[in-house]
């Protein structure tokens, strides 16, 4: 079997450790950075070009495709799809995901456990808008903030309304959300692939950072989790199309609460604290879907 990975970059860890993990089993693995595809669309006969040659047929895609290029890259993936191959994420399943707004609105109708949040487009409902969530601490995200960017804590309704002014100033889209103290600055990391959750660790902020983000110094460590919280990830996934994902999750005092689903999270800190093949599970996960496409040929 031939995948591609549509990476930016080949020597990134989790582009890195999906190579390996398909050569291993015996595949031929192409590395493909999204931003260097362009597609020609005709009727009855969609192409990818690759620096400026056809790409040559592959079987399976694994799209691991970065926030500012969300548009772009689920074009490319899409294209893809329409040519019959198969994606271990769908373009669609991306373009939920990036959208903070979008995902909770969709995990709030699937009923998944989440911080009560507001959006709002006007300065004169600040006060009203901090008291339907729970009021201060709050927490301020721009919705197109990423690994812990663009995350403040606003500890008093003066530093909050001061915050989200400035923000409605600037014309950004932000979400106001309620503060969950009991967190203690930790939060869970479930990986999801093909419906288990096939690893989990606990993510702890650097100090008396909220964030509990790796990126923003956090450490992670293998834990296990509760039904609830399996349940939860895998329901919050499942409600966002996503095959392989990366669920986050507050620990609160009426149950898992979903931050985040992310379509391409990241393996190195979560292979690191369970010392599970991550990257090999969403191989595996890849060959069973190839192999069910390959009987219903045989059977048409």
């Amino acid at each position: 079997m031939r995948i591609a990975i549509l990476s930016r970059n080949a020597s990134l860890y989790s582009t890195k450790r999906l190579v390996e993990a398909a050569k291993l089993r015996g595949h031929d693995v192409l590395v493909l950075d999204h931003l260097k595809c362009y597609v020609i669309i005709e009727r009855g006969n969609p192409v990818i070009y690759y620096n400026g040659k056809v790409i040559p047929k592959v079987d399976a895609i694994i799209p691991r495709i970065g926030n500012s290029v969300t548009a772009y890259g689920t074009a490319i993936v899409r294209q893809f799809e329409i040519m019959q191959v198969f994606s271990a994420v769908k373009s669609l399943a991306i373009v939920r995901s990036r959208d903070k707004l979008r995902s909770l609105q969709i995990l709030s109708k699937a009923g998944v456990g989440l911080p009560k949040t507001a959006f709002a487009n006007h300065t004169k409902d600040i006060d009203q808008v901090i008291s339907q969530v729970g009021g201060t601490p709050v927490v301020i995200k721009l919705l197109e903030g990423t690994q812990g960017i663009g995350v403040m804590l606003a500890e008093s309704r003066k530093a909050a309304k001061s915050i989200i002014e400035a923000f409605y100033g600037l014309k950004a889209d932000i979400l106001i959300q309620e503060f969950i103290k009991e967190a203690a600055g930790a939060d869970i990391r479930a990986f999801v692939v093909d419906g288990k959750v096939v690893g989990a660790m606990k993510r702890q902020g650097k100090g008396d950072d909220f964030r509990s983000n790796l990126h923003r110094g956090g450490s992670g460590v293998l834990i296990k989790l509760s039904k609830q919280e399996k349940e939860t990830a895998l329901a919050a996934a499942d409600a966002l199309g996503l095959a392989v994902a990366g669920v986050d999750m507050l620990q609160s005092s009426r149950g898992p609460l979903v931050m985040e689903v992310n379509s391409s999270p990241g393996l190195q800190g979560i292979e690191a604290a369970t010392q599970v093949d991550i990257a090999g599970k969403i191989i595996q996960y890849i060959e069973k879907n190839i192999k069910v496409k390959s009987k219903d040929k045989v059977g048409v």
